[in-house]
């Protein structure tokens, strides 16, 4: 085998980050303003906005603007202050960020919607021997809770998460860290991962092949990973 072990992103590499983020931003409104009867329209409006402030936040913080420790705080708050639903149920807006972060936080722990061919990729991969570690950007437990849901978990040698570690992603010293732990060198490890910047870039920082899973076929030429997939499952034609 070329590589001993494969790093791994969890999601929108391993779950389904829209509808997981969906769920969870559902149970957050429902904790915080009751079980309206929202029309679709209504509710797919709110979810539109949350998820444009979060993805605008979590893309500063690929670039260094913010931790993503930080962007677990800002999103929340920036989005019960731009919808104006404080202002509209008469709530103070500290305490309805509170409740809405909380009850998002526990959902999110509970989301685990996999990607296509996720289960019996991974299977597939450690029963040819290698060895499988998830490199993630988020809170330590409630990704191992969302793998473990998704009856996955039990397939990784070990997680590696940012908040648990101390830096994130694309930061070399993610990476350093995770090679350390595994006492692995760069030539023996593949990165897979959908993000060009975190996952793609930040690996081939510190010498390690890269695999981007693309399933949309976009274009991009910052990097020039050493494979490219639309799905998970063609990595077993080379590994």
């Amino acid at each position: 085998m070329k590589y001993k072990a494969i790093f791994i992103d969890i999601d929108d590499t391993l779950l389904d980050y829209i509808p997981c983020c969906r769920g969870a931003f559902d149970a957050a409104m429902i904790a915080t303003i009751g079980a309206e009867p929202w029309a679709q329209s209504a509710q797919d409006e709110l979810f539109d906005l949350f998820f444009a402030i979060s993805g605008r936040l979590f893309s500063e913080a690929k670039h260094g603007l913010h931790t993503i420790a930080e962007v677990m705080d800002l999103y929340p708050a920036e989005f019960i202050e731009t919808s104006g639903l404080a202002e509209a149920y008469g709530k103070d807006p500290e305490q309805m960020t509170e409740v809405f972060t909380h009850a998002f936080r526990l959902e999110w722990g509970n989301s685990h919607t996999l990607v296509p061919d996720a289960f019996s990729t991974l299977e597939a991969l450690k029963n040819k021997g290698y060895r499988i570690y998830a490199a993630s950007n988020s809170f330590g437990h409630l990704q191992r809770r969302r793998l473990e849901k998704a009856g996955i978990l039990h397939l990784f040698d070990d997680t590696f998460i940012s908040m648990d570690i101390g830096y994130d992603k694309p930061d070399r010293r993610f990476f350093r860290h995770a090679l350390a732990c595994t006492q692995l060198s760069p030539r023996e490890v593949l990165m897979v991962g959908d993000s060009m910047t975190t996952d793609i870039l930040g690996a081939q920082q510190v010498g390690l092949d890269t695999c981007w899973y693309n399933p949309s076929g976009e274009q991009r030429n910052e990097a020039a990973p050493t494979y490219q997939i639309k799905r998970l499952e063609q990595m077993l034609s080379f590994l």
